[in-house]
């Protein structure tokens, strides 16, 4: 039989371990390089620190500096997890060795195929669909139809675009030639071109103010553009179509993460992903960026609830990476600035 001065230093001693166990898990820490903006992910971050202690450190910079960063750092970079927006900055990451696979039960429930890497080097965690909008007090609805009718006569004149320099454009032209061919796809790239009512414009906003403006007719945005325009300028008479019901859907493309290649914490890095794509995130995640859920089990903000449902292109994103180099090559030879 234990005295009780014995039993008081063994609960004493169970104590203490149990207070170092605790400090080592509050220490944990994932590093994080970030493309994107930091009000838009530190709340995530914040509340994954709240739920678990882990801490998540974190840099924000473009994405070319950050992979350029990674390279450089090899072996020696403190980061454990990349993220960044559209699948092509993705696949350009994965293409330069600079992710590292991960096998997740998790992870392959919670996103859809179509929406990660087939080696799973990296995961969709937000969906982008980039479609069709245009000046309800010009036209109708039933007017529009696909991206590729934008290229009929009948458009001339009438049509916006942001410029091709934009990743977004050159992943939508990579997804065209993934499901044309590169001679139909470079067709359309002409007939865009040959429909412009005026000049390129630098980003999705001011070309969807241009059409609210009837400056156009008509034009392509990624949707979070128009609900934070519609909530600063709510009587814009600009409203959403989605494009290609009855072919194979909408355009969509992610924002997403990977773990690195020579991540010093990479067990902690796949537990962030993972609660990256469960239903407490994915919810911040639409509700911060105006962004829809790539868990498909999570519901949409309210605002893009009211948009209605759409179907998305099942193509896999990765193909927006593949073949980026050949849509910027045929948007050139289109004359699309």
């Amino acid at each position: 039989m234990k005295s009780m001065k014995q039993m008081r230093l063994s609960l004493l001693a169970a104590t203490f371990a149990a207070i170092g166990i605790s400090t080592v898990v509050s220490a944990e820490e994932v590093v994080v390089y970030s493309a994107r903006n930091e009000q838009l992910i530190k709340p995530l971050f914040d509340a994954y620190t709240k739920q678990t202690g882990v801490q998540v450190k974190f840099v924000t910079d473009k994405e070319g500096p950050l992979m350029e960063r990674l390279k450089a750092e090899a072996a020696n970079t403190p980061a454990d997890m990349l993220i960044t927006v559209d699948a092509g900055n993705l696949w350009q990451a994965a293409n330069q060795g600079l992710l590292q696979a991960v096998n997740s039960t998790t992870l392959n429930a919670n996103i859809p195929a179509h929406l990660r890497d087939p080696k799973n080097l990296w995961f969709g965690l937000s969906v982008r669909a980039r479609t069709i909008f245009f000046n309800h007090q010009k036209i109708k609805p039933a007017d529009l139809s696909t991206y590729e009718d934008l290229a009929s006569a009948k458009w001339k004149g009438r049509l916006c675009l942001r410029t091709s320099k934009k990743v977004y454009n050159q992943s939508l032209m990579a997804m065209m030639i993934e499901e044309h061919g590169e001679a139909k796809a470079e067709q359309i790239a002409k007939g865009w071109v040959a429909n412009l009512a005026t000049d390129v414009f630098a980003d999705d906003t001011k070309m969807l103010e241009a059409i609210g403006a009837g400056q156009c007719d008509v034009g392509i945005a990624n949707t979070y553009y128009y609900a934070r325009l519609m909530e600063k300028k709510p009587t814009l008479p600009v409203s959403i179509f989605w494009a290609n019901q009855h072919a194979k859907g909408v355009h969509v493309n992610v924002s997403g993460a990977g773990v690195t290649k020579y991540a010093k914490n990479p067990a902690g890095a796949q537990k962030l992903l993972e609660w990256l794509s469960s239903d407490k995130a994915q919810n911040l995640f639409t509700d911060l960026d105006m962004e829809y859920p790539a868990n498909p089990a999570v519901k949409p903000d309210a605002k893009l609830l009211a948009w209605g449902p759409f179907k998305q292109n099942l193509i896999n994103v990765n193909k927006a990476g593949e073949l980026q180099a050949n849509a910027v090559k045929l948007m050139d030879r289109a004359g699309y600035k």
